[in-house]
């Protein structure tokens, strides 16, 4: 291979590197930020299916409402997508950064 295209793929290695970074640790602080601004659920039913905490936000005209268990819940609905929190490399290009639910879809208990 020429050193001239050897220079490009290391270019473009580099690149992946620090935008993969970038948003491992944006979504590192957004979760940190998540887990402190959690409030107790206000409704007893949430409470006893083990949701832990809550919180209402509005983004983009939407409201949503995050819901953190203490434990897994029986059953994982069939879209269910999010990290598995195992160390993985950073200059993976993001998309093998993530895990989904799918995969590993608990049975119900």
């Amino acid at each position: 291979m020429s050193a001239y295209v050897i220079e490009w793929l290391s270019l473009l290695g580099r690149w992946v590197h620090l935008i993969t970074g970038i948003a491992w640790i944006g979504s590192s602080f957004y979760f940190v930020w998540l887990d402190n601004h959690l409030t107790a659920p206000t409704d007893e039913s949430l409470a006893r299916k083990g949701v832990g905490g809550e919180l209402w936000a509005v983004h983009g005209g939407g409201f949503y409402n995050a819901q953190k268990y203490r434990v897994a819940p029986q059953t994982l609905p069939n879209h269910c997508t999010g990290s598995t929190g195992r160390p993985t490399p950073r200059s993976c290009p993001g998309f093998s950064c993530s895990d989904s639910c799918t995969t590993r879809r608990r049975k119900s208990i």
